[in-house]
């Protein structure tokens, strides 16, 4: 787990732990030690419990993201609040904490509006990681670092939640899992008795059949190519599936849905051809929601007459449109009442250092989650 390391100076502390990084992209990420420093004004100190393997963190590894290398990966995390900065009187040590990679700042355009899941500003801790071995000032992706033993963020990106809730299942919370519902419960505003189309029925995909089953959506219906992913599909709520490699999936959401096409239709694959797919299976008026990141040299032709005429609204949705101190508790209470199946969500429960692994099951559609857990100390 790597020691801690207590230096008294002018009260400072600093942890040596391990964190998985990525130095170069494209290549294998490396478990290194790291030095994680004390948290600063506004910041807490966490030490991760359970931390989910997200696609993002893949884009990172690729260098889809950004080049600000090294990146200390991973944000999905759950863990215990184990030191505070100067100012911060919540959450306090101790506290079972979900971390959320946007954290309203409270006072920009947006959230002056009250459309805080907007904010232009989210909060995020000072850079406080590095890497033993050469002094590298590690990125923590998305501004949080979670496949590692402690990383320091923002006190209002640590979300308290009911310590009932299992770390690994806490974990998605963070990202997918809230992505997914949130999409579906804020971004499109799914009505009771509605219709709803799921391309992509991955990890985002099934959490967004969730979200339209917790909004009592009468006909779910999930598309892919994938026969596993239209198994999970079927497990997590859809009342139909459409295989996309038997034929025109928009046709056969027509003939689903009584030649009418359905109310939302959600994008979580990122690419032209699925989108158009997507805003073609509505019914008049249907709303579309794109959820998958695209590759940033992607384009899509449009045809703006045949898209008039059905009308509707195309949407993108970001994060859920979720407030992770809201939506956090709230879907951590749905686990607990059985109404969300984060359990199934967790396909495989792994150690730090089998990361590397856990990206080469994603690769290969294994998984829906891989959960890093670490040893309780």
């Amino acid at each position: 787990m790597g020691a801690f390391q207590i230096f008294y100076g002018a009260i400072a502390v600093s942890i040596t732990g391990l964190g998985v990084i990525s130095r170069a992209a494209g290549q294998p990420t490396a478990l290194e030690e790291i030095i994680i420093e004390e948290p600063g004004a506004g910041e807490v100190l966490v030490r991760i419990q359970a931390s989910g393997v997200c696609h993002t963190d893949l884009h990172y590894k690729l260098g889809a993201i950004g080049n600000d290398f090294p990146y200390l990966l991973g944000h999905e995390g759950a863990g215990v609040i184990e030191a505070v900065g100067e100012g911060v009187t919540e959450p306090q040590v101790g506290d079972y904490v979900v971390l959320a990679w946007r954290a309203p700042c409270g006072h920009c355009r947006f959230c002056a509006l009250g459309q805080a899941n907007l904010c232009s500003a989210s909060l995020n801790a000072q850079p406080r990681m590095t890497a033993k071995k050469d002094n590298a000032r590690l990125s923590p992706a998305l501004g949080i670092g979670t496949f590692c033993t402690h990383t320091v963020v923002s006190a209002k990106q640590a979300v308290k939640v009911p310590t009932a809730c299992p770390p690994e299942q806490a974990s998605l919370l963070g990202c997918g899992v809230t992505t997914g519902v949130g999409a579906a419960l804020y971004t499109a505003g799914v009505r009771r008795g509605s219709s709803v189309a799921v391309f992509g029925c991955g990890g985002i995909g099934n959490s967004v059949i969730m979200g339209a089953k917790l909004a009592r959506a009468t006909k779910i219906i999930g598309v892919d190519i994938a026969a596993n992913k239209l198994e999970w599909a079927k497990q997590f709520g859809a009342t139909d599936v459409v295989d996309a490699t038997k034929g025109d999936p928009v046709e056969a959401i027509k003939q689903l849905t009584n030649g009418h096409g359905v109310d939302y239709s959600f994008e979580a694959v990122g690419t032209p051809q699925t989108l158009l797919q997507a805003l073609w299976s509505r019914d008049l008026a249907g709303t579309c929601t794109l959820i998958g990141v695209p590759d940033p040299n992607m384009k899509m032709e449009l045809p703006m007459l045949q898209f008039f005429g059905l009308g509707g609204a195309l949407k993108v949705s970001w994060y859920g449109d979720c407030l992770p101190s809201r939506d956090f508790p709230l879907l951590a209470e749905y686990y607990l009442q059985g109404q969300l199946d984060l359990d199934r969500v967790v396909s495989r429960v792994i150690k730090l250092e089998e990361t590397e692994d856990a990206f080469e099951a994603m690769i290969r559609g294994e998984t829906l989650r891989s959960v890093i857990r670490f040893p309780d100390v």
